[in-house]
């Protein structure tokens, strides 16, 4: 079997169905500015606010090259951290879409979306999944934990004004905890202030040290959106799903990105 370094997967995923994983990062360590307390990678041992390449466009072509014939949805940019991190995301989603077919999506902790030219990367993709787990800078810094260069303001007004010239699908995902269960009403305003074309009603399964909300728990938030974001569709990660029966190319490699290889 081939080795690859920088792709990974595909996996059947709640929000992109069969998802083949681009990790423009994929250093042994996690590259990011957050520190979310639910983290399945583990802590953040060294944050950086600095944009580098840490992968040449060419070589994550060359393994796209060798990929068996599979059925997959999504290209997904994601991995160990911050995926606009990468300096050269852009050229990637370019030369990915003259050589792949399937939608294009990022997942992004939101955190450099103030930043221009990221909003003008991201706007070259099909889907992007923002997280927004806080709802105030005090539950930004007590969640996500970010680098010092990190403000909620930024973060939310960068969303927003991505959102005004996108037209892909923009997802907000919420990840609620016991951090943040008695802040419902300010998840919606937010929510109807960006005017998302989904939000996400999440919990984390994946393995880590907090403990997630059950199902009932969280199919009741979900119902608090669909009341009050008319407008806005509302999915979970409760919700029932059919996956496609698809492979892994790596399972050692797919654990080392997300903590499980099943979604």
């Amino acid at each position: 079997m081939l080795k690859y370094r920088y792709i990974y997967g595909p996996v059947p995923s709640w929000r992109l169905g069969s998802s083949l994983g681009i990790d423009l990062l994929s250093q042994e360590e996690k590259i990011c500015n957050f520190d979310c307390v639910y983290c399945q990678l583990g802590p953040t041992k060294k944050y950086t606010f600095e944009r580098k390449t840490y992968v040449p466009v060419e070589k994550v072509i060359e393994e796209l090259g060798e990929l068996p014939e599979t059925n997959i949805d999504y290209i997904t940019f994601s991995g160990r951290g911050e995926p606009t991190l990468a300096a050269n995301l852009g050229e990637a989603i370019k030369a990915v879409k003259l050589v792949r077919k399937e939608t294009i999506a990022v997942l992004t902790n939101g955190s450099l979306m103030g930043v221009d030219e990221v909003r003008k990367e991201l706007i070259l993709t099909d889907f992007v999944v923002a997280k927004l787990d806080a709802c105030s800078p005090e539950s930004l810094q007590e969640i996500n934990r970010p680098a010092k260069e990190i403000e909620f303001g930024s973060i939310l007004e960068g969303i927003k004004e991505f959102k005004k010239g996108y037209h892909g699908k923009l997802a907000l995902q919420i990840m609620f905890i016991e951090n943040n269960k008695e802040e419902i009403n300010k998840y919606i305003y937010l929510a109807n202030y960006i005017k998302p074309d989904e939000v996400q009603v999440n919990t984390p399964l994946r393995p880590c040290n907090v403990k997630p909300f059950v199902k009932e728990d969280i199919f009741k938030i979900k119902n608090y959106f669909i009341s009050a974001c008319k407008e806005i569709n509302v999915v979970s990660v409760y919700d029932e799903r059919t996956f496609k029966d698809i492979a892994s190319i790596s399972d050692e490699d797919t654990l080392k990105r997300r903590g499980k290889v099943k979604s």
